[in-house]
């Protein structure tokens, strides 16, 4: 079938508003179309699940209405709105429920006259900045409450979210369902996102791509063909202009599942027909294609297509990147060739060069090099600033050393490297542990005089600390007055924190004074730092009060460091007191209690730590994951076993989970609670899916720290007791690493009857 899905509906559309005398289909426009009808049935496997194309007078709603409830909730056909019967909408649901206030009251903007100039542009800016941090608070509430109810909160205060808001609740979903194995949640997540895609219509937005885009790449990544062509559908309905760009997807999902039927109609499609419709898909299928290695149906495209006329510099880049990744140099060449006949923009030009360039495969960063320079000279172009750092933010993941080869070439030529790539060579010198090059770096800088930011030298800074170097840290502060640049606390903060994690408190402490001799004032962090490594109560006294004199914030994490410092110097007390300070931030204060359950705990005082607990529960609050790990594993005494199943129910990571079930399945084992354990052990088996999983784990977790104990002797006899129910109940059987382990332990210990 030569038809695609998106081409079928351009076809479609237009056939109504086209005359049969001037429309190419006039002959067979009504067999396509049905053709098209019985194979997209075929194909796709819609036919199970009972959904028929409705005429096209149907009402597109009513359609996607039955396609949502046949696609999940197996099979069964929606009814009609106004039918007596459940229709479509309510029986999509059953899903959990998602309140959705579908009449939200506006309030009236009456007209203003204008402003001057200047409050206009101040208004703007308010309002751009409002605009983000309402973003930002939609995405915060999300997820603590959800999407669902995050929109009927802002809906009841008549603050719907904007286009990025709900791109930023779909993302989320999105991610809810890339992060689970429950294929019953991840059909959850799509039926949110379908409820999302219905507010944003009731709130009269525009589908956009960056909304829908994230759902169909998950569709594809996931092979759902079926639920792929659903959900096209509705976004067809709401964004009639999203056919050509439905396309890219479309092309995307069969080079997913490796359709070559269907990824050779495509293709045959836009190279038989020369209509509108096949012209507006032609660069969606080609664009798709280049992401792929299928050099002939690229090849066989771009006979056709004249890459000059596509829609943006940014598909002209993408084309080119595939002929590097293919070897494809004549092709490339002579493409470059047309855009310098025809006197396009030379900026461009040369950024298709560094396209092509740099993603050719299995080459050195210095013949890529020398490609780049050929080129441009063959092509008469010179390099702008943008291809050179396309160039040499390649370079960097590979030699460091050439990029900055590259970046004193480029400035040699009178060319401005960016702070933005300056950075990124530095972070890269992190991350690859070639600290040095922060000479030949610093070097560049003071020979082409380049542009820095705080966080440049920041980094510098770092990296001279990471070789020991202080002396050549203080040097770069000293280089900053030099260029009539003020030093920052963050870059003090730096050699502070770095004197701290060695050891050398007095040299930390010296920091300070060397900030005061150059006026520079401490903030919050300073004083964190200072508190959480004092040697004395009266240090950390005395720089408490030095900054609240200094009119210096006092932020969550000073609180933190005090009850660390207060703990470490045996002053518990103390450290209880410090949430009873009136100048903590209310926001702040059940996290800052959290962090003292865990300090008492870990130091002993276990009941004083679960005080507090029960303290943060009452304000309906929680602990965070690791303070509730601590309080379990500080937890030895019997006695205690209904209060950390409680304490397991309450953590809701995964990791910290597994690591707590298998620390209280330990408790139970050395407490002889041996039910207990084999219940806990089954919350596992049915958490992994996977009974060698479950068994690797609890060797790691459990048995192995009873190896350990010094009472391992009268432990073991009950581990054995567990194996052995876990078996007989659940179908758990050991490992062969666990069974010698413990056989060995047995032999040992006279345990004859470990098998």
């Amino acid at each position: 079938m030569r038809f695609s899905y998106c081409s079928y509906f351009l076809r479609r559309r237009n056939l109504s508003t086209r005359s049969r005398s001037s429309s190419p289909l006039n002959n067979n426009s009504n067999s396509e179309s049905s053709s098209f009808v019985s194979g997209f049935d075929a194909d796709t496997t819609l036919s199970s699940l009972k959904i028929k194309r409705p005429s096209l007078s149907d009402d597109s709603s009513n359609l996607v209405f039955k396609q949502i409830s046949s696609i999940f909730y197996g099979g069964a056909l929606a009814k009609r709105p106004g039918s007596e019967k459940n229709d479509g909408e309510k029986e999509f649901e059953r899903t959990p429920k998602i309140s959705w206030l579908s009449n939200i009251s506006q309030s009236n903007i009456s007209l203003r006259r204008k402003e001057p100039s200047r409050e206009k542009k101040q208004k703007c800016m308010f309002e751009l900045s409002q605009r983000s941090r309402f973003d930002r608070l939609i995405e915060i509430c999300a997820k603590v409450l959800g999407t669902g109810a995050t929109i009927e909160l802002f809906g009841k205060v008549g603050r719907e979210p904007g286009l990025k808001g709900y791109t930023t609740l779909i993302e989320m979903c999105i991610d809810s369902a890339r992060g689970t194995e429950d294929g019953d949640i991840a059909i959850e997540e799509m039926g949110k996102v379908f409820h999302l895609f219905k507010s944003m219509r009731e709130q009269g937005l525009d589908l956009a791509e960056q909304a829908y885009r994230p759902l169909l790449l998950y569709i594809i990544d996931m092979c759902l063909v079926e639920e792929f062509h659903f959900f096209c559908n509705v976004i067809k309905d709401e964004n009639p202009n999203s056919l050509a760009r439905l396309g890219y997807y479309e092309m995307m999902l069969w080079l997913r599942v490796n359709n070559e039927e269907k990824i050779q109609g495509l293709c045959d499609y836009i190279l038989e027909n020369d209509d509108e419709d096949a012209s507006n898909l032609r660069e969606s299928y080609l664009l798709a294609l280049c992401e792929s290695e299928r050099k002939k149906q690229i090849l066989d495209l771009l006979e056709i297509i004249d890459i000059k006329k596509l829609s943006s510099t940014e598909s002209v880049s993408k084309i080119f990147q595939a002929l590097g990744r293919l070897l494809l140099e004549p092709v490339a060449e002579k493409f470059l060739l047309d855009f310098k006949t025809c006197d396009h923009d030379a900026d461009n030009i040369t950024n298709f060069i560094a396209s092509y360039t740099i993603h050719i495969p299995n080459v050195s960063v210095e013949d890529l090099l020398t490609i780049f320079k050929d080129l441009h000279q063959r092509l008469d172009v010179s390099p702008s600033s943008s291809s050179y750092e396309k160039l040499i933010l390649h370079s960097c993941a590979f030699k460091v050393p050439t990029a900055l080869d590259i970046v004193d070439e480029m400035c040699e030529a009178g060319l401005i490297l960016s702070t933005e790539v300056l950075h990124t060579i530095l972070q890269t010198c992190e991350e690859t542990c070639q600290y040095d090059l922060v000479h030949r770096v610093l070097s560049t800088i003071r020979r082409f005089k380049l542009e820095t930011n705080d966080e440049i030298f920041r980094c510098m800074i770092h990296l001279f600390l990471k070789m020991k170097d202080h002396q050549g840290a203080y040097k770069m502060l000293d280089y900053l007055e030099e260029i009539n640049l003020k030093p920052t606390a963050s870059m003090y903060n730096v050699i502070m924190a770095e004197c701290f994690r060695e050891k050398n408190i007095r040299d930390g402490v010296r920091v300070l004074e060397h900030m005061q001799n150059a006026d520079v004032k401490a903030d919050s962090q300073t004083f964190s730092y200072l508190i959480s490594n004092s040697e004395t109560e009266d240090d950390i006294v005395k720089y408490y009060e030095e900054l609240k004199q200094s009119g210096v914030k006092a932020t969550k994490q000073i609180f933190i460091a005090l009850i660390n410092a207060y703990a470490a110097c045996g002053q518990l007390e103390k450290a209880k007191q410090v949430v009873l300070d009136p100048l903590i931030p209310v926001k702040s204060l059940n996290q800052i209690k959290s962090i003292l359950v865990s300090v008492l705990a870990s130091h002993g005082q276990l009941s004083e730590a679960l005080l507090i607990y029960e303290e943060i529960k009452q304000a309906g609050h929680t602990l965070e994951p690791k303070d509730i790990m601590n309080i379990i594993e500080r937890t030895h005494s019997d006695g205690e076993l209904d209060r950390l199943l409680l304490l397991l129910e309450e953590l809701n990571d995964t990791d910290y989970w597994n690591g707590a079930c298998c620390r209280i399945i330990l408790y139970c084992i050395l407490n002889k609670h041996l039910s207990s354990a084999v219940d806990l052990c089954k919350l596992l088996k049915d958490k992994f899916q996977n009974d060698e999983l479950v068994m690797d784990v609890l060797f790691d977790k459990v048995f192995s720290p009873i190896e350990l104990l010094e009472s391992e002797s009268r432990h073991l006899h009950t581990s054995l007791e567990l194996l052995s129910e876990m078996k007989d109940k659940h179908g758990l059987l050991f490992t062969q690493e666990c069974f010698d382990l413990l056989s060995a332990r047995a032999n040992t210990t006279d345990l004859h009857n470990a098998e």
